[in-house]
């Protein structure tokens, strides 16, 4: 976010929430960004490509809580998706196990192994959104949104797998043209996603993709949203893991 970005975020909320802000000493700036070299560009293609095929085989609903081992053997028994290549495999890997702070990100890591799995009997399908929340405070915590802000709001993001975080990842740095660092401001890398565990996003109805917009904290829904004690926002403008401000991302604790 840019001084003229924030100020006219500012003119849109009148009165300030501290949970809107980071207390917290501001990540340093990378001189150069890190893009994909080309073939690792033709591999982010092809990779892209075959998970998006797993995801409409499976289902939207599935993909947000699909272990990858259970990917690949997906892919491996359907013909018109096909086995994940080493090249495939090998940069699932990259993207997962390197260090994103070579990227500009400095978040904590949070699950270590890619081959993590969530259980079923540990979530909740969230009706009509097509997406899962993890027993416990995460459902809870939905509900008391739903019941204080008002049925405008609505879970835009839940639970994400470790599978459908790398391919959120590979579509945004596909989108910015194989930059990584630019992907890694926007989208916690693969190992690093609260979503995994237990956070969620939340906008309002009809507004679509503006939902993942700044967009979003010009809301109502927003403005009572951050009122609310038993809420905190994720990644607060100039936070210290270097992502972009996420004024949807509900931090769970």
């Amino acid at each position: 976010m840019n001084r003229r970005q924030f100020m006219g975020l500012m003119a849109c909320v009148p009165l300030l929430n501290t949970k809107m802000f980071a207390y917290e000493t501001i990540p340093p700036v990378l001189d150069t960004d890190i893009f994909t070299t080309k073939d690792e560009w033709k591999t982010l293609v092809s990779l892209r490509n075959r998970l998006n095929k797993v995801k409409n085989h499976i289902g939207y609903a599935n993909f947000n809580v699909v272990p990858l081992d259970k990917v690949l053997v997906v892919a491996k028994s359907a013909s018109r998706i096909g086995q994940f290549t080493k090249d495939e495999l090998d940069f699932m890997d990259k993207l997962f196990y390197d260090d994103p702070t070579k990227y500009g990100f400095y978040g904590k890591k949070i699950i270590d192994y890619i081959t993590y799995e969530i259980d079923e009997k540990d979530t909740v399908k969230i009706g009509s959104t097509g997406q899962y929340l993890f027993k416990g405070k995460p459902v809870e915590d939905y509900n008391r949104i739903i019941k204080d802000v008002g049925r405008d709001i609505v879970l835009t993001s839940g639970i994400r797998a470790i599978p459908k975080q790398i391919s959120l990842y590979l579509d945004k740095i596909y989108s910015l043209d194989g930059n990584i660092s630019g992907a890694s401001k926007v989208i916690a890398p693969p190992a690093y996603t609260y979503h995994a565990i237990h956070d969620f996003d939340v906008g309002k109805k009809g507004l679509g993709a503006g939902n993942f917009t700044e967009e979003f904290a010009k809301t109502e829904e927003f403005k009572n949203l951050v009122k609310l004690n038993y809420v905190d926002i994720r990644y607060v403008v100039d936070n210290a893991d270097g992502v972009i401000y996420e004024p949807w991302h509900i931090k769970v604790s």
